[in-house]
């Protein structure tokens, strides 16, 4: 998921997992011996259901085109912008990766990425938000493969479902009711020091992170009057909710709502088919408006992207397979295997997907400039001092400090 994307980890070849092939060799180096007759395409992808996906993708795309071999390689989402840095100078890296599109700032300016081969026939299949999200200074890259932002679960047999708060101050209210006659639960709970999350409480009246467009790297936009009064009301809901004591990490609080030990739980997509198997009754809404507004509260709105690298030797094959993927045969397939929304407009068989979309009506993209890593790297230290009562305003102005510029690394 997202949320794990900044923690980047050294990529050794020597680890390179096994790749399934389909009739062809493998040289010492993990590439394919190829076949004059056949064209091969390297993929780097997650497993968890994407692997499943890229394999049956695959089934359907080389039966129309049978000297093409998708070989899938698992590079884990994390590893492969870092992945690709390391191997693409060697001339053994991929011809296509899967990355969060707010790594493509710096794709781009490393030169790892190139390009859409067909940029407006892709906008006019994928969501606008998906379109937005892969647009870099005015060019296309990359194939959006899914979209996602998060929304506020909630347990039905714990809250009423006219009782689900549509605004803060209503939820901290009904937590301090429930969780005074519940001993032993939790009303609310969700991963404070994750900025993928907490973002919400600095988007108050349209503040926005490096500006309206994201791209604005001298102006984070993280220190306004805005913000700090947004992460001061933040600061409250330690205690005005009853978490001083709680362990808040993502996977902690998956557990408490699997467990049914939590009535409303701020999450995305990706959990819907864990809550399923653990049995909870649960249903799927926007998240409350914060103090003085009136609508949701804006939530990051992320773009999973399948890039063509600029190390490939069949980049229009590759793009050609990556185009094939946002078909809504395969769009359809996708969210069968991994739950993922899918990147196109395309009717799903889920009772959940319209609390995701109406949050996404009020999300924005994920800025994807370079100094992106900067905010990344620096937002859980700020948010965890402020949880835990740092002054608001002199936090806020060091962090805004730090994450500017257009650092790469």
């Amino acid at each position: 998921m997202i949320v794990n994307r900044i923690k980047y980890v050294v990529f050794a070849l020597a680890t390179l997992p096994f790749v399934f092939m389909t009739g062809c060799g493998q040289n010492r180096d993990g590439s394919v011996k190829e076949n004059k007759d056949e064209i091969h395409i390297r993929v780097w992808e997650s497993k968890d259901g994407v692997d499943t996906f890229i394999k049956q993708a695959r089934q359907a795309y080389t039966a129309e085109h049978p000297n093409v071999r998708i070989d899938f390689v698992n590079v884990e989402l994390h590893n492969t912008a870092d992945a690709l840095e390391n191997d693409a100078p060697l001339g053994i890296g991929p011809d296509i990766i899967a990355a969060p599109h707010d790594l493509l700032g710096s794709l781009v300016a490393k030169k790892l990425v190139i390009p859409t081969e067909n940029p407006s026939e892709v906008a006019n299949k994928v969501l606008k938000s998906c379109t937005k999200a892969i647009t870099y200074n005015g060019t296309m890259y990359g194939y959006p493969v899914s979209a996602e932002t998060y929304a506020l679960f909630y347990n039905k047999n714990l809250i009423r479902e006219n009782d689900v708060p549509k605004s803060w101050e209503d939820l901290v209210e009904w937590v301090q009711g429930f969780n005074e006659s519940h001993p032993g639960k939790l009303g609310f709970v969700m991963d404070v020091t994750a900025s993928y999350y907490s973002i919400i409480f600095l988007t108050a009246g349209g503040n926005r992170l490096y500006g309206e467009s994201g791209v604005d790297s001298s102006h984070p936009n993280m220190s306004t009057p805005l913000a700090i009064k947004g992460m001061e009301f933040f600061q409250s809901l330690r205690e005005s909710l009853g978490l001083q004591e709680t362990e808040l990490s993502t996977s902690s609080c998956d557990n408490l709502f699997a467990s049914g030990n939590a009535a409303m739980y701020i999450t995305g997509l990706w959990n819907v088919k864990a809550f399923e198997k653990a049995g909870i009754n649960f249903g799927v809404t926007t998240i409350p408006a914060l103090p003085g507004e009136s609508t949701p509260a804006a939530s990051f709105s992320g773009t999973r992207v399948m890039y063509v690298t600029a190390c490939s030797a069949h980049p229009k094959e590759a793009a050609d397979f990556l185009e094939f993927t946002l078909s809504p045969e395969m769009q359809q397939l996708r969210f069968n295997l991994t739950g993922s929304m899918p990147a196109i407009s395309t009717n799903v068989n889920s009772p959940y997907i319209s609390g995701f979309l109406k949050q996404l009506d009020y999300a924005f993209p994920m800025p994807s400039i370079p100094a992106m890593v900067k905010f990344w790297n620096e937002s859980t230290g700020v948010l965890t001092d402020i949880w835990n009562g740092a002054d608001v305003e002199s936090s806020l102005k060091a962090f805004n400090e730090k994450i500017k510029g257009n650092a790469v690394n």
